[in-house]
Order: structure tokens, then C-alpha cells, then sequence
């Protein structure tokens, strides 16, 4: 595999809106972000991930777009998001921008003409169909509850929208479609991002009628002439974000000489705390055996026919150290030990605003005070089926997309720090504890964690290239693996647990310690105790 940029990355993804507000209207913004480049300057990252801020009546918080070549005004300007990109360059950072093509606005001036009649020019833009019986096309259902299909009274047909009724879908089997894309796509090319995030890129190839949605026949030839048409030729990373992918669909991807991507984010692991077939709400306990399993099989399987990515958190999943970690007495601890656990594999890191913190979910005790239109719709639907309110809050406690969404905790003043004015969305009152202020002057604190993980990526060529092994004769709670490159073994070792645990690992022996969350110094591997959540990584030879 030729060796690109980034391989050797670490991306922070930035939900602008949460990030960092600069003139107190209580949204973070565009110059928000601007005045903590050094910040992420002085964490390592190397990329930043800036989820939308195109222009967008805001149903979905900016994933619905009326327009891809302008800023959305509580953001800025198309002039401050140049200065963002010229200021990430002066400091050796990019900016992946996030490419939301399966769907767009219905503000969009596309939508507006295609639902004026069905002789408009954009008609074809979306997917349009008759009803049956004077009811839906067919049982397709949206992400965020309900039929996929919105009856649009004025022409008596229905659109598709696989997410809110405000989101309707464009048809990528409109060529004159692909060609839009492809122009708005050259439009930021031409500004210098450094790629793109591809925003569910898996739905684009659907057939509708054949209830086909992830994963259509055509979406990889799609793929191969948006790669042909825009960002083959430049040097810049492109990541889909694909639910349904398996190892084998993974390849397809991002496999080099198919000129498609240059990885994917895979959800599997994601998926471990929900009930088999259920849905993301329909909660069970998370088997570490099972995790274990996962993340070995996606380390090993892509070989040299694709990349990964490796990622706990982002804008749709809760903060991971209040989902599989412990949130209170071993926050720091066990939040050190994802990152360690993760940032050791083999693949692209991603760090989302807030994980080099250890900030936590924020549980809610009311449907008032929740802010995301997934979570809304979901507790509305789930109550006209007969479920409690206490079953609902539980599930959105744990899963819910606003867990992610609170402020940036950046020091403890009012508000984080993150504005003079009322945040949009609620700010986790414990800032006072957990702020970027506080981790910044503690030597051992979990942002210096992440900070020493970047660098220990950035010197040593093992962990970007080595090979992965896991050391299967561990205790269930226990997940330790091994690295190796050129003659040097590296051993990682992560407690999942709150007790300790036994480990022993007669056949190697520790040459000296690299990184640990702990005070213990191991020295050896026969017979010890880890304590809760400990992790550490050692350079190790066999016996």
C-alpha cells in the first residue's frame, strides 16, 4: 500500500456549534473555532473533521443543507471560513470538510423547484412516487421514526426521505444530480480542504421500490466516478460513514487500486449495547469477549485492501466513557484507558470535542430538556406505543445524540467558557471538574494522555504499520493485544472492568513502560493484578 498523509493522521472532529462561541449569541461559530487552533495545536492533531457549516434551516442541526456553497449565518461568513482553513495550514492542520449528498434541505433551491410540478426540470433531483391505495408507496421507514415517504399535496405524490421529512433524498441515478455533486465538491476542493467526511455515503446507491436503501448495486460505480470527477486528483483524505459495512464491504472501499475512498467508519463495535435486530434504544450489556472480537477481526481482515478507522465517539453516539466506562470514580482512569486501548491500534485515530477531556453524557430528566430531532421523535413514538417514561429517559440517557452535543468545557467560568450568552444546548454542570483549563496545567491528566498517544504515533513507525495480534488466554474483562514491526513488540493491556483482574503473560517479558494511566510500575507479566480500568503499553520480547 503507498503511504499517504493520513496513515500517520489523527483527526478532532468539531461540532461547530458546541465548539466555541465568539460573540455571545450562545452558538459556537466559525471564529469560535479560529481562536482555539493552538489549542489543538498543542494536542498533536493533525486534521481537523468540521461537521457541517453550510447553509441550512437547521432541522437536523446543519445535516440539512439549502445551499453547499454558503455559510450558515450563525456560523459566519464564506470569508471567516477561509481564514479558518488558511489559519489550520499555517499550523500543519487540515480540514476535512462534511459532505452531506444522500439528502439535502427542503429549503434547498432544488427541492423547492422540484415540488412545484411534476414537469419541473428538478423533478428527477429527488426520488418521487405515487401512493398505493391512497397510502404510502411502500413500508420504507425513516431513521428518525415514521414512514420514509411524505405526501406533498400540491402534485398528490409522495417523497422519500430516509431521515426527517425535511431531508428529502436526492436520486443519484440522475446523472444531472451526480454532476451537481460533483460541482459542489470541486467548490471546496478548490479552496484547499484536505478531504471530506461522507455523511451516510452508504445510502446514495438505494432503490427505493426494491426496498433496498445501504449498500445499492450501483453506489460503488457512484463512488468511482466522484473520486474520477473531483478528488482524485488532488492528495486529500476521503472517510464514508457506513453503517452497514462488513470487512468484505469495507475493502470494496477502500481498497487502493478501486479508486473509491480512502476508508470507511464502521459501526460494529457501536452496535454491541443494543439487542440483536432491535433498535439503537433497545439496550443490553456490553460483552467485552464480543468487543474484543470485533475490533481484532477489523484489525487483521482489511490487510492491504483498505484502512481503518478508529474512532469511540462522535456527533451521533455518547460519550464513551459514560456508556462503557465509569463516569464517576475511575472517569479519569477508565477514560485514559479507551484512549490508550484505541489510539495503539492499527488505522486512522479519530477524537471527537471534548473525548481528550473525559467529558461525560449529561442525563436529562425530562423530554423538554432534550434538543435533538431523533430523540424527540422517538420518545413521541415510543410513548403512543405503551412505553414508560422512565424506559425512554433511560434509553436516551444512554444513547442519545445530545450526550455529545453539550459545550465544550473549556475552563470553569460561566458556561464552560464556551459563551457570554445562553448556550443552545444545555452545559454539563460538572465544567468545573472537567475543563481544558484544568487538564492543561495537571501533569497527569487525561488530555496529556491523548497529547503523549499523538506523539507516540507520530515517532514511531510501529504503531501506524505494525502488525496486530490478540492475546486471546486473558481474562474476559481484560483486553490486551500486541504490536510488532521490524523486530520490536509492543504489548497493550486495558482492564474494561471496575475490579481487578488477573493477568498473566508468562511467555513475554516488559523491557521498559511507554505509557500507563496508573502510578504502578509493571516489571513483569506472571501473575499480577490490574487494577480497575488500568492500561498500559510496554516494549516486550518473548521469553
Amino acid at each position: 500500500m503507498e503511504e499517504k498523509w493520513w496513515q500517520t493522521a489523527v483527526v478532532y472532529q468539531i461540532y461547530p456549534r458546541s465548539f466555541q462561541d465568539s460573540n455571545g449569541d450562545g452558538i459556537g461559530d466559525i471564529q469560535g473555532i479560529i481562536s482555539r487552533l493552538d489549542y489543538l495545536s498543542e494536542l498533536g492533531i493533525t486534521a481537523i473533521w468540521l461537521s457541517p457549516v453550510y447553509k441550512s434551516p437547521n432541522d437536523d442541526n446543519g445535516y440539512d443543507i439549502s445551499d453547499y456553497e454558503d455559510i450558515m449565518q450563525e456560523f459566519g461568513t464564506m470569508a471567516d471560513m477561509e481564514q479558518l482553513i488558511a489559519e489550520a495550514e499555517k499550523r500543519q492542520i487540515k480540514i476535512i470538510m462534511d459532505l452531506v449528498v444522500n439528502h439535502t434541505s427542503d429549503e434547498h433551491p432544488w427541492f423547492i423547484e422540484s415540488r412545484k410540478s411534476k414537469e419541473n426540470e428538478y423533478r428527477d433531483y429527488y426520488v418521487w412516487r405515487d401512493g398505493i391505495n391512497g397510502t404510502e408507496p411502500n413500508e420504507l421507514r425513516s431513521t428518525f421514526s415514521g414512514s420514509a415517504w411524505t405526501l406533498d399535496e400540491e402534485t398528490d405524490q409522495y417523497y422519500l426521505h430516509l431521515f426527517s421529512k425535511k431531508q428529502p433524498d436526492l436520486n443519484w441515478e440522475n446523472e444531472k444530480v451526480r454532476q451537481e455533486v460533483w460541482n459542489l465538491m470541486n467548490f471546496w476542493l478548490e479552496k484547499g480542504v484536505g478531504g471530506f467526511r461522507m455523511d451516510v455515503i452508504d445510502l446514495v446507491g438505494k432503490l427505493p421500490d426494491q426496498l433496498v436503501t445501504g449498500n445499492g448495486p450501483k453506489l460503488h460505480d457512484y463512488l468511482q466516478e466522484m473520486n474520477q470527477k473531483t478528488f482524485g486528483a488532488y492528495d486529500v483524505m476521503t472517510v464514508g460513514e457506513t453503517w452497514g459495512a462488513t470487512p468484505e464491504i469495507a475493502k470494496l472501499y477502500s481498497d487502493p487500486k478501486r479508486k473509491e475512498l480512502s476508508m470507511v467508519f464502521q459501526f460494529e463495535h457501536v452496535g454491541l449495547d443494543q439487542q440483536e435486530g432491535k433498535e439503537k434504544w433497545d439496550l443490553k450489556s456490553l460483552d467485552v469477549q464480543e468487543l474484543k472480537k470485533v475490533l481484532s477481526k477489523w484489525q487483521t481482515s482489511l490487510g492491504d485492501q483498505g484502512w481503518n478507522s478508529l474512532f469511540w465517539n462522535n456527533h451521533d453516539l455518547p460519550r464513551i466513557v459514560s456508556r462503557w466506562g465509569d463516569d464517576q470514580k475511575y472517569r479519569e482512569r477508565s477514560a485514559k484507558m479507551f484512549a490508550i486501548l484505541l489510539h495503539m491500534m492499527k488505522g486512522t485515530p479519530y477524537i471527537y470535542q471534548g473525548e481528550e477531556l473525559g467529558m461525560t453524557n449529561y442525563p436529562i430528566s425530562s423530554i423538554e430538556e432534550a434538543e435533538d430531532i431523533e430523540t424527540i421523535n422517538m420518545y413521541n413514538e415510543r410513548r403512543s406505543e405503551g412505553y414508560t417514561e422512565a424506559e425512554i429517559l433511560r434509553s436516551i440517557n444512554a444513547k442519545g445524540r445530545d450526550n455529545a452535543r453539550t459545550p465544550m468545557q473549556w475552563n470553569s467560568t460561566k458556561n464552560a467558557g464556551f459563551t457570554k450568552g445562553l448556550p443552545w444546548l444545555h452545559v454539563n454542570p460538572n465544567y468545573h471538574e472537567i475543563n481544558a483549563e484544568k487538564e492543561l496545567g495537571e501533569p497527569n491528566s487525561v488530555f496529556k494522555t491523548y497529547q503523549q498517544l499523538i506523539r507516540l504515533r507520530k515517532e514511531h513507525p510501529l504503531v501506524v504499520w505494525g502488525d496486530y495480534q490478540l492475546i486471546e488466554t486473558t481474562e474476559a474483562e481484560v483486553f490486551a493485544y500486541l504490536r510488532s514491526y521490524e523486530n520490536e513488540t509492543w504489548l497493550i493491556v486495558g482492564n474494561f472492568s471496575g475490579t481487578q483482574q488477573p493477568l498473566c503473560l508468562e511467555k513475554l517479558e516488559i523491557q521498559h513502560t511507554i505509557i500507563k494511566n496508573t502510578e504502578t510500575v509493571r516489571t513483569e507479566l506472571k501473575g499480577i493484578l490490574l487494577e480497575p480500568y488500568e492500561a498500559f503499553v510496554a516494549k516486550v520480547k518473548p521469553i
